[in-house]
């Protein structure tokens, strides 16, 4: 007979061990023992680790991950999100002073039928925003100051029995006006979108223009406040995604840019909490309804 393959069994090796580590079979989970992690969920056929453990962290188990959080499946959306406690969004509201660290930026519930249209069924609606209104500064001078100008040259000319020119002066007045009620109104249809996946610009009237960048390609975000901008709470968006070219990169006059850069941020590294802390918010909502 020919002899076993592999090489011959050495209880002095030193990678002895290791190979047997392995080799360990990869845990599986019972699907009929509760609905996911944290719900009493089973791992058969082998040590229970879990994908959030690190290097020195030892062992995770499931339902927890490194850093200690329990994870609770909502029987309403039907995933998991982590557990919050009331001392963690205690942070996020007032005290009996009025005070808080952080503000938190209020969301619609629903998208406005502007934006709705440009959101896939299994996106989430985080927000959306129009521009600060420093945004409308230099088309209202520039309408008042056509108002003041215009009206005291029609009426001069119209002394001095010239009606052509008077007439000239009164329709370039209009025209500065329809100028100035275009710019107002492409400012009310410019608006920033969040969701949980990208962010948008959508803006125009006539010719609409709809700019986007995913969160995950997102590689580098800050936002730049001038010295107005810190006095009336608005400042410039600068988004950066792995050194390439893209159509949304910068974006001007935002109002409260501190929350809505922490909204923004928060949805890309802390998305569970945003679900965890919405859905919260909606429990109390209906719990207050039902009082």
């Amino acid at each position: 007979m020919g002899s076993p393959s592999g090489p011959p069994f050495d209880p002095d090796d030193p990678d002895r061990a290791r190979r047997e580590r392995d080799t360990e079979p990869i845990p599986r989970i019972d699907p009929d023992d509760g609905p996911g992690y944290g719900s009493g969920a089973r791992l058969s056929d082998g040590p229970s680790f879990s994908d959030d453990a690190g290097y020195g962290d030892g062992p995770g188990y499931a339902g927890e991950g490194r850093s200690g959080r329990s994870w609770v499946r909502d029987p309403e959306a039907g995933y998991l999100r982590p557990e919050i406690s009331e001392e963690e969004l205690a942070g996020l509201r007032a005290d009996a002073s009025g005070a808080t660290p952080r503000r938190v930026l209020p969301l619609e519930d629903e998208p406005s039928s502007l934006v709705a249209r440009y959101l896939f069924p299994t996106e989430r609606y985080r927000g959306e925003w129009k521009r600060h209104w420093v945004h409308l500064v230099t088309p209202i001078i520039i309408g008042v100051a056509a108002t003041f100008v215009l009206g005291y040259l029609s009426g001069f000319l119209a002394g001095q029995d010239v009606g052509a020119l008077t007439t000239i002066a009164v329709l370039l007045w209009f025209a500065v006006m329809g100028w100035v009620a275009w710019r107002v109104a492409d400012w009310w249809y410019d608006r920033f979108i969040l969701t949980n996946k990208r962010v948008m610009v959508v803006n125009g009237i006539i010719t609409r223009r709809v700019a986007m960048m995913p969160l995950v390609r997102v590689t580098d975000m800050k936002y730049e406040q001038t010295p107005a901008g810190r006095a009336l709470n608005y400042g410039t968006f600068v988004l950066e995604s792995a050194g390439q070219e893209q159509a949304l990169r910068e974006v001007k006059n935002l109002p409260n840019p501190n929350e809505l850069y922490l909204r923004v941020v928060e949805e890309m590294y802390e998305p569970q909490a945003v679900e965890a802390r919405l859905g919260k918010e909606q429990d109390e909502a209906k719990a207050d309804d039902g009082a």
